[in-house]
């Protein structure tokens, strides 16, 4: 793509965004040259906050929807090696929090990498810890426009829910004398033998709230200005959900 193709991509974008999602009006950029003179996150991973849905134009007028997603800065909290811990990981914090609100082990575990406060601490595990040090800064630019990442975040929780919903059940006919079973699970169980229900029967009860990963999303917008990240596609969660961002 030639860079005047980019530069009307850019326009294209933030004026779509600026119309349907106000919240994030801004100039939607590539990353600035000043970022490739310094030395990159080796890992693709980043922890963000769902902003919430919207939709922007790409280069041939399409509608794309895409998850606005904030992603970062992070601070690396922790770096744990195999001679040490007996494996080589690294976390992350992100968020901010009252001094007041943090236990004090906590307060002195983030203090070791310059912290005051941190609302959430997530840990991943890697091959090498190379390159990675404590109190280093993560930012968005970890990913560029046509990355492949993967986003996982717990579910929406919608409660105790029915069969129908809960199972995509049919439900039961309207005619025929059954006109109270139309959302009811129908039977549950064998006969005389073996008399009792087996063990992972679909039956009504929580729906949600689980912990979801969604693969083969791919970016197409990084926002260097609110570390925004602009994800096509949906990802799973409310909005303001913690999500972690996985680089393929």
């Amino acid at each position: 793509m030639t860079e005047e193709k980019k530069k009307d991509k850019i326009e294209d974008i933030k004026e779509a965004t600026a119309a349907i999602h106000p919240e994030v009006e801004t100039k939607m950029t590539a990353h600035p040259k000043e970022s490739s003179e310094q030395p990159k996150f080796p890992v693709k991973f980043i922890l963000g906050r769902k902003v919430g849905m919207g939709r922007i134009f790409d280069a041939d007028g399409n509608v794309i929807s895409v998850t606005f997603i904030e992603a970062g800065p992070c601070i690396v909290s922790q770096v744990k090696t195999a001679d040490k811990e007996g494996y080589s990981a690294f976390q992350l914090s992100f968020g901010t929090r009252k001094e007041k609100l943090i236990p004090k082990p906590l307060a002195g575990h983030l203090k070791k990498a310059g912290l005051k406060g941190a609302r959430f601490l997530r840990e991943i595990r890697v091959n090498d810890t190379q390159g990675i040090g404590l109190g280093q800064v993560v930012k968005v630019n970890v990913f560029s426009e046509g990355d492949i990442v993967a986003v996982t975040s717990t579910s929406k929780g919608m409660g105790f829910q029915g069969a129908v919903r809960r199972h995509k059940f049919a439900g039961g006919p309207k005619t025929h004398g059954q006109s109270d079973r139309l959302r009811a699970p129908g039977s549950v169980g064998s006969s005389s033998y073996p008399s009792r229900v087996f063990k992972g029967q679909r039956m009504a009860g929580r729906m949600g709230g689980d912990t979801v990963t969604v693969k083969n999303l791919k970016v197409v917008g990084v926002d260097m200005d609110r570390n925004y990240l602009l994800i096509r596609g949906a990802v799973p969660g409310r909005s303001n959900s913690l999500v972690k961002v996985f680089g393929s």
